[in-house]
């Protein structure tokens, strides 16, 4: 069966990873999470004191930037490895949570990653999610899905997915990060978030998991179809 890209892009914690996940593995397609890049070369920043406000110091930094997906046996996932280090979890905490929107608007960072992005996609047969993937990275791409879902909703994802990592955190945090996320990602001057004209809306404020993945699996196979003829 002919294979195609599918692009996920989306709000934060609208579920846009854990359902490329699922479709991957359903599909047999390779998953390709361009959060985790962007969040990897946040931690690096992070470690590495880099001044992001400065042009030539973050392009300078990106040239000691070695990202990778490797497969683990024990979760059934690919990881993130940052310069050969397994970083999948470091790269989920809210330290880096609070500036990955900021560092992933920075020019010299996204032209870094959607160059990676495309070498992967290259083969066609791959899911991956973000901000600007039906936009930016594959604008020829078979099947474009834009998620979101009601703030409150969000917010509760969020909350439940930190709280399980740092007790700590409070419901109040998690709604600021996340508004903040928002217009970040929708106000940048490189690659804002947007729909692409042709993706599909999902909004999966009242859908379980089981529901979401039958509803674009069926798209899935309509877009297959469409482009096989």
């Amino acid at each position: 069966m002919k294979k195609i890209i599918i692009t996920i892009d989306g709000y934060s914690s609208c579920g846009k990873s854990t359902l490329a996940k699922q479709l991957a593995k359903k599909l047999d397609y390779i998953y390709i999470d361009s959060g985790a890049m962007y969040r990897a070369v946040t931690l690096f920043f992070i470690r590495q004191d880099v001044n992001w406000r400065d042009e030539a110091e973050v392009k300078n930094a990106l040239k000691d930037v070695h990202l990778e997906f490797v497969y683990n046996n024990n979760s059934g996932q690919a990881e993130m490895h940052l310069n050969d280090e397994n970083v999948e979890h470091l790269i989920r905490e809210m330290l880096v949570a609070e500036k990955v929107s900021e560092i992933a608007a920075i020019g010299a960072v996204r032209t870094f990653a959607v160059a990676q992005q495309q070498k992967m996609g290259a083969r066609k047969g791959i899911v991956m999610d973000g901000r600007d993937i039906g936009t930016v990275v594959f604008p020829d791409a078979e099947l474009k899905i834009f998620m979101t879902a009601d703030p409150a909703v969000r917010v509760e994802r969020r909350y439940k997915e930190l709280y399980a990592k740092n007790p700590n955190i409070t419901l109040h945090e998690v709604k600021e990060n996340l508004e903040l996320r928002d217009y970040i990602d929708a106000n940048r001057e490189i690659s804002p978030l947007r729909r692409a004209d042709d993706a599909i809306i999902l909004d999966n404020s009242q859908l379980t998991m089981d529901e979401q993945l039958d509803l674009v699996s069926q798209w899935v196979e309509d877009a297959i179809m469409a482009h096989s003829s």
